[in-house]
């Protein structure tokens, strides 16, 4: 009977011993997210310093260092299109003191990029999506339309000889226009620039007639009247082009390209300080310094959960994917 009893208990041991320790890895998870963050937390932007991502990212770092007693330090990445900045969070050590904002290019450079540079779905875990900010289309200001209508019959008119510059191959103003040609049925001869400035400044020249980038970069020269914005890509009108119509309001009903921008960490960070770093990010985008930054840089927050931006991880995978093939895009 004695011997019976014992197998019994020794038989459920390992079971014993499994649940025992999944219990305490659990405790141990939610401890250190109490503690979280036990030292500065570093947050990596895959560009250089002063354009929108690094903006944005340097309005949250604040509010979350005001918010979780610890500095929230801006680590800027530049280049391979992120791809540098994107690795080195994956190999970051999975506490929740790395994290990166990433924008679209997350996405579209597991499609561009061969052999595929990372997997964002198995290698990163969505922290909480931030916002968006518009891709628009300007024009030098001596083409002869002024409306995306009148844009899509001169491009119509010569198929494949009206040029637009962006600030590269791949990149997010360049695959928006791509969706938006296919949409409007026109072929356009793309010109890709290393970066927004040089995209800008040839087509204030003369050099090529259209530009896209991003609503911010272009702001200075539409205020100035160097270059006017024939629309926006976006579902409403920007804060910082109210005149301006959306693509929608253009003809394109449903129609939208815009940079989104979203926290990302490491794939193994506990998921205590995944939930308590999103919790405290969609507290700082309800406060009216962030909600005012984000306009000002032409754009609007985006609450919503981690597994919204996770979703959105692979839906923009995928669309980024059809596109990458279908227009047989390659990055500089």
């Amino acid at each position: 009977m004695t011997n019976r009893i014992f197998r019994k208990i020794s038989a459920c041991t390992p079971m014993l011993l499994t649940s025992a320790a999944l219990l305490l890895a659990i405790g141990a998870q939610a401890q250190s997210a109490a503690n979280y963050p036990q030292k500065p937390v570093k947050v990596v932007v895959g560009y250089a310093a002063g354009g929108a991502v690094d903006v944005v990212a340097r309005t949250l770092a604040q509010s979350l260092s005001s918010s979780l007693g610890q500095s929230f330090i801006i680590d800027n990445k530049p280049g391979a299109g992120t791809n540098i900045a994107v690795k080195s969070v994956i190999n970051a050590e999975a506490d929740g003191h790395t994290l990166m904002l990433a924008a679209n290019a997350l996405a579209a450079n597991m499609a561009l990029y061969q052999p595929m540079p990372f997997d964002a779905e198995k290698e990163l875990a969505a922290v909480s999506l931030v916002g968006r900010v518009p891709v628009v289309i300007a024009a030098n200001t001596n083409v002869p339309f002024n409306t995306v209508a009148k844009f899509i019959e001169a491009a119509k008119a010569k198929p494949g000889q009206l040029a637009f510059a962006s600030p590269g191959n791949g990149s997010t103003p360049h695959m928006a226009v791509e969706f938006f040609a296919k949409a409007a049925g026109i072929e356009l001869q793309h010109i890709p620039y290393k970066g927004g400035s040089p995209a800008i400044t040839d087509a204030i020249g003369g050099q090529l007639p259209l530009v896209a980038v991003n609503a911010l970069e272009v702001l200075p020269h539409v205020k100035s009247g160097k270059l006017k914005v024939l629309a926006v890509l976006s579902p409403t009108r920007s804060a910082i082009y109210p005149d301006v119509p959306t693509i929608a309001e253009s003809g394109f009903p449903g129609f939208e390209a815009s940079v989104w921008y979203g926290f990302v960490a490491p794939a193994a960070t506990p998921k205590p300080i995944i939930a308590k770093l999103h919790a405290e990010i969609q507290k700082a985008l309800q406060t009216k310094e962030v909600k005012d930054r984000m306009n000002s840089v032409g754009g609007e927050v985006i609450p919503g959960s981690t597994e919204m931006f996770t979703a959105l991880i692979k839906s923009e995978r995928q669309r980024y994917d059809k596109l990458v093939r279908e227009a047989n895009i390659k990055p500089d």
